[in-house]
């Protein structure tokens, strides 16, 4: 992988694998491209499963479930798609924690 690859050219192509050997050897692609930024085997397999499982939330259950396997991750927010989909209500508590704790995380970074 190029060093200047996005978000999307990196992980679009992970949502279209089927195949457990074909996503083995995307991973380690992944993984391998995340310690050239000075991280360690074990931060780069855990940096790559958040990112995958986030990603994967920007499409179908079908989609996230597949990826959520076949990566062996799951969404960092919301826990595996096997769990449940989150409802609108649980979406909404889960962004507003996040906004709540930016907000507060950049008010003590001013103090």
């Amino acid at each position: 992988m190029k060093q200047g690859i996005t978000i999307g050219e990196k992980y679009s192509p992970a949502m279209e694998i089927t195949e457990q050997a074909e996503a083995d050897a995307y991973f380690e692609e992944c993984v391998q491209h995340t310690m050239t930024f000075g991280k360690s085997r074990e931060e780069a397999e855990k940096t790559e499963r958040i990112s995958l499982g986030y990603y994967a939330g920007y499409y179908g259950s079908e989609t996230r479930e597949r990826v959520e396997r076949l990566f062996r991750c799951a969404h960092p927010y919301f826990g595996a798609i096997a769990d449940g989909e989150p409802t609108a209500e649980v979406a909404l508590a889960v962004g507003r924690n996040l906004a709540k704790s930016v907000t507060e995380g950049a008010k003590d970074a001013k103090e």
